[in-house]
């Protein structure tokens, strides 16, 4: 068994993960606050769910970084495994810790951040992009996270 494979798709796992579970939890908060709002005004439905999905967005960056990963290490085309050291295994685990832990704590965030916004469009439904906006600010640095990832992969050499 090459050991350098562990480390590299606990790697991907992790980015997958961790950047799932707190889109999960960041999901969580505006969906609960919003299920309140649509009990008195079903006619918010359409702008309270644009606040709920924005931190599910970091669990696709989570997945875009696994692929990536996936594809450094050849799992797919059919061609021949590209077989990491031990070295490699563990530059590419530290390489999707970016994006692993960006993504965890900024879904978290911007979950609270869209869970105050639904209280905002809840009583002043003309400031609902205002919202949006706070929110998607958070989201900047699971963006960050996911490109520091991509970058830090390419430069490992295979």
């Amino acid at each position: 068994m090459n050991w350098g494979l562990v480390p590299a798709i606990i790697g991907a796992a992790l980015a997958v993960g961790l950047s799932g579970f707190g889109s999960a939890m960041g999901i969580s908060y505006p969906a609960q606050a919003a299920n309140g709002v649509l009990a008195e005004d079903p006619e918010k439905f359409g702008s309270l769910l644009m606040l709920i999905v924005l931190p599910g967005t970091q669990g696709f960056y989570g997945f875009v970084a696994a692929f990536f990963v996936m594809v450094k290490l050849g799992f797919f085309g059919g061609g021949a495994q590209v077989v990491p050291t031990l070295s490699q295994g563990f530059q590419i685990l530290g390489a999707c810790l970016p994006i692993a832990g960006g993504g965890w704590i900024s879904a978290i965030f911007q979950g609270r951040v869209s869970a105050a916004g639904v209280g905002l469009v809840a009583k002043r439904p003309k400031e609902f992009m205002k919202s949006v906006i706070f929110s998607a600010l958070v989201e900047t640095y699971a963006i960050l996270g996911l490109l520091a990832t991509i970058l830090i992969l390419m430069g490992i050499k295979m």
